[in-house]
């Protein structure tokens, strides 16, 4: 079922009655699923292409990428925010990349989905192939001032830039710039009304060319009910042409991060301490 959330035990020790409570009350089962020593199915090493940037050469192999935050039991049972952590899948349910939020815990508590962070992306080898960088921007992502305005940083290697995500001045639907290393714009994220409204539980962002083409798509995927309600943990689907650049590839994975942020993570609104 769409609503059944797994929850991992590392032993006896943590089948206590709170624990198991605690699953029952979000799932409605309690589940002892694997043991968490069981690995997960990693996607085949590919051929290393000198031509591009060392642990992106997975991304010439995909056309689409599936993105799920995994569920903090923590944040379940507290207000308390924690650092998100992703688990990103090709369509044969294979782990292609693992992506941590690295962040100041203060400033989880206080900023919310405002907050500055970097998302360290590793491979199956353990090895940092992405990072990506958001400074803090106090105000929405339909202000003009380019002090406000949300911007990303992409990096592959750790160090080298390869492009950018920045936000348009639009209000009602606003847009996403993928930039390359150049700053200038290559392709553009499309959102529907105030970033997340549309007429179903999957918002979807197209991605489009500089002439308006749509080439991709970015669809947060619905949840489960219990899941929407009682979890920030979202999951998310994009796709992109096969022989797309894989730096872009990178900055619009970059994109669907901030997308994630900006409109479905706990925000200063939801959370009723608004900062004046």
């Amino acid at each position: 079922p769409d609503c059944l959330l797994l929850f991992y035990f590392k032993g006896p020790g943590d089948r206590s009655p709170v624990s198991l409570f605690v699953s029952f009350l979000i799932t409605g089962y309690v589940i002892m699923a694997q043991p968490p020593g069981a690995q997960p199915q990693w996607m085949p090493m590919p051929v290393v292409d000198p031509n591009c940037p060392k642990g992106l050469e997975y991304l010439t192999q995909v056309d689409q990428l599936l993105v799920h935050q995994k569920v903090e039991l923590l944040e379940v049972v507290t207000d308390f925010e924690g650092a998100n952590t992703y688990v990103i899948k090709n369509t044969l349910g294979q782990q292609v990349y693992y992506a941590k939020e690295n962040s100041n815990c203060l400033e989880r508590q206080c900023c919310l989905n405002q907050r500055s962070f970097e998302m360290r992306v590793t491979d199956n080898l353990n090895q940092e192939v992405m990072l990506i960088k958001r400074p803090f921007r106090a105000m929405s992502s339909c202000c003009c001032c380019a002090c406000a305005r949300q911007f990303m940083e992409v990096q592959s290697p750790p160090g080298n830039i390869i492009g950018y995500v920045q936000a348009n001045c639009k209000c009602l639907y606003p847009s996403f710039n993928i930039m390359g290393p150049d700053m200038e714009p290559v392709l553009y994220i499309q959102a529907p009304l105030f970033g997340q409204f549309d007429c179903s539980c999957s918002p979807k962002y197209p991605v489009m060319t500089m002439d308006g083409q749509e080439i991709g798509l970015i669809q947060k995927q619905f949840s489960g009910l219990v899941k929407e309600l009682f979890t920030q943990a979202d999951n998310f689907g994009i796709t992109f042409p096969m022989d797309l650049d894989v730096k872009v590839k990178a900055c619009l994975l970059a994109g669907l991060f901030l997308i994630d942020f900006l409109y479905f993570e706990k925000s200063e609104h939801e959370s009723g301490n608004q900062i004046q």
